[in-house]
């Protein structure tokens, strides 16, 4: 049982879970995570959520279903984690794909437990979401007033996310402006003029500001 061996690493402190993107090994998602935690000056303790991403540029498919199926895996956790009371406040730092996991993870988490534990999370930051407008939308209609503690950071000019959509079919969240997320109920924080790099994509870790 994975979940309460987590939870009890994880007790005593407030904590961060990152949950990484599309195309990112472990290892990559445990490089990202330890400069994010430190860049922001977090003093808990710092984890990653892995879920098994094939790790190539064309196995955008693949990595779509497997996020989806991470999402019990990623609900059991959480609940081990928040249910328990030597636990601290837990924040959620989803990347890129991720945020499926995680939106969905906590849909599943509130249709069997309930959003009693969901006091125990601080910040729900979805950076550079990959995830559909429609589907988030309806993601967001069962989470209720969890949707106050989300911020989305976005990108118009994020190429990673045009490369999805034209794979996908419609809107994605991250490459959105923040007037068109306006009425959601989550507070988003547009970063276009701090995205660079190819694929501009990661500006949430690789951007100090």
């Amino acid at each position: 049982e994975a979940g309460p061996r987590l939870a009890e690493a994880l007790r005593g402190r407030d904590s961060l879970i990152f949950i990484h993107g599309y195309n990112q090994s472990f290892e990559a998602a445990a490089r990202d995570a330890a400069p994010l935690s430190a860049g922001i000056g977090f003093f808990g303790h710092t984890a990653v959520f892995s879920w098994p991403s094939k790790g190539g540029l064309l196995d955008y498919g693949y990595d779509r279903e497997s996020a989806l199926l991470a999402r019990d895996d990623l609900a059991d956790s959480l609940h081990a984690i928040l249910s328990d009371s030597s636990g601290g406040r837990v924040h959620l730092v989803a990347h890129s794909m991720g945020t499926l996991a995680t939106l969905e993870a906590l849909r599943a988490y509130h249709d069997r437990h309930g959003d009693a534990d969901f006091v125990r999370l601080g910040s729900i930051v979805f950076a550079a979401p990959d995830i559909d407008l429609d589907v988030f939308k309806a993601g967001l209609s069962r989470l209720g007033a969890l949707r106050q503690k989300m911020t989305v950071i976005t990108a118009t000019n994020d190429r990673a996310l045009d490369l999805s959509r034209r794979l996908a079919g419609g809107d994605v969240v991250g490459a959105l402006s923040a007037g068109a997320l306006e009425g959601m109920g989550v507070r988003v924080v547009d970063a276009t003029e701090f995205a660079s790099g190819i694929t501009r994509h990661d500006a949430f870790v690789a951007n100090a500001d």
